[in-house]
């Protein structure tokens, strides 16, 4: 593989996708050459139909320091319609990761500041070491974490990202858990197993039926339950949708057959 290649893919027979951030000597700092290869990497990966989990997580001792210093520097002289198109692009990944039709993993394999807080963020489920340090430090350079607020925020909830954007202090691993920024703390020779536990949970459930709880979940989180039954309609409308699929036909019909469904024989 290219030795300038910032992001790695590593897919295993079961469609388990590892990526890799891969600018150690940079703590996996964003620039513009990693924003571009993960978003296309992420792309391919939800349109491969063998795909079936993402594991995201950083080469070396360092999840993501969030965005590269002398990037950052060179966006100083840009115009203000050249950070704007910067930002875009930012943006785009972090939406990319976010509406992933595939489950996705964090593997916060240390220290995760600025932007990376982001990409944690966006997984479906993250784990981290004890040791990792977590911190949205942008203000301390007169910036804030706009890009990533939305994803952060609906992650921690206002209350949290209130304090810690203002105050852009460290949290060490328990506290990130105890904000729901990560579900699970291990220790560094834990964090394969841990993985892999929810590697395997994943692979029991139905591609297509994974695919659509994670759009389930976005339109409950962002409608009016009480508008005019449109929740209620649209939730009775997927499930109805769903029994009657392929997929859903199959899961039933070998839940009542007591035998393993046609995706779970495939991994096997």
């Amino acid at each position: 593989m290219n030795e300038q290649t910032q992001v790695l893919v590593d897919t295993d027979h079961r469609g388990v996708a590892t990526v890799t951030l891969n600018r150690s000597d940079k703590h996996n700092a964003f620039n513009a050459e990693m924003i571009a290869e993960l978003t296309a990497v992420l792309l391919t990966i939800d349109r491969d139909p063998k795909a079936r989990v993402v594991i995201l997580t950083g080469a070396g001792k360092s999840f993501s320091a969030g965005a590269d210093l002398n990037w950052m520097k060179s966006m100083a002289g840009y115009s203000e319609e050249e950070n704007l198109d910067d930002s875009l692009k930012l943006a785009e990944l972090m939406q990319v990761l976010d509406n992933l039709t595939k489950p996705t993993i964090a593997r916060v394999n240390g220290h995760v500041f600025g932007g990376g807080v982001g990409l944690v963020a966006c997984c479906d489920i993250a784990i981290t070491v004890e040791t990792a340090r977590f911190a949205l430090s942008e203000v301390k350079l007169g910036l804030v974490p706009a890009v990533i607020s939305p994803y952060v925020i609906a992650a921690i909830g206002e209350r949290h990202a209130r304090r810690f954007f203002l105050t852009a202090e460290a949290m060490d691993a328990t506290a990130a858990k105890s904000i729901d920024l990560v579900h699970e703390i291990v220790v560094a020779d834990a964090l394969d197993a841990a993985i892999e536990r929810e590697v395997d949970l994943l692979l029991t459930g139905g591609p297509a039926a994974q695919a659509a709880a994670k759009h389930l979940v976005r339109q409950v989180c962002h409608a009016d339950i009480n508008a005019e039954n449109h929740l209620q309609r649209t939730t009775a409308e997927i499930i109805a949708q769903i029994r009657v699929s392929e997929e859903g036909q199959e899961g039933l019909a070998a839940f009542l057959e007591k035998r393993k469904p046609k995706w779970m024989k495939k991994e096997q």
